[in-house]
């Protein structure tokens, strides 16, 4: 068993960027996010990955998706192919985005893996439902496959860990449940077989709700006796 925590992080300036990586990176993170959705200005996206040891996931998230940046489509998706010619290791795509087949043709050209990401904001979907979605973003050629619902009852928990259980052996999966009720699968599902989970680098500067820090899930997994 593999336990990965990434470490997801909003700057606003790519100095500030500099300084979450390596709080991130002093914390042990596997991987970090970037949220390049946070930053104020894109031009020096390119600097970013030449500070970091560790695997960069380049994400810019809509406001539509809950995200920060307000610019056009365009836009956004030019953001995300520079970060790929420019060494992150991963792309988010969300599930969806116009023209997602020749997005994600360009970044894996450039040399990076896409993570196609799925999110609901409202509610956890019925694992049948959950298993569709996990089939789409496998025939779009997904390296990483991101499923991420919101928890309204405990027992939403028990939907994402299954399919993590289930599908993990077929597909590079990370899935769980947003919210405080979705804490359990956010913790558990690397022991379930998720590829890996999120944290944040510390209480200031969560990305999600129901996220944890880094430092409490370390801690929490020693206890546990899980690596």
């Amino acid at each position: 068993m593999t336990i990965r925590v990434c470490v997801s992080v909003p700057p606003k300036t790519v100095d500030e960027a500099f300084c979450l990586i390596e709080q991130a990176e002093a914390q042990k993170a596997d991987i970090i996010e970037v949220r390049l959705d946070s930053l104020k200005n894109h031009e020096h996206i390119a600097d970013i990955p030449r500070c970091s040891k560790t695997p960069l996931i380049a994400t810019n998230k809509s406001m539509e998706l809950q995200g920060s940046f307000s610019g056009s489509e365009t836009e956004r998706q030019k953001i995300l192919v520079d970060a790929a010619n420019n060494c992150f290791t991963y792309v988010d795509v969300d599930l969806g985005t116009p023209n997602q087949t020749e997005l994600m043709r360009k970044l894996h050209e450039a040399g990076a893996k896409v993570i196609v990401s799925f999110h609901d904001f409202l509610q956890t979907p019925t694992l049948s439902e959950l298993g569709r979605v996990l089939d789409e973003e496998v025939a779009l050629g997904a390296d990483v496959c991101k499923i991420v619902t919101t928890a309204r009852t405990v027992e939403d928990n028990v939907i994402t860990l299954d399919l993590v259980s289930n599908a993990s052996k077929k597909a590079k999966l990370v899935c769980f449940a947003m919210g405080e009720l979705g804490k359990p699968s956010r913790f558990l599902s690397p022991v379930f077989g998720a590829f890996f989970t999120f944290a944040s680098v510390d209480e200031k500067r969560k990305t999600a709700k129901g996220q944890l820090t880094i430092k409490e899930m370390r801690s929490a997994y020693q206890l546990l006796g899980l690596k």
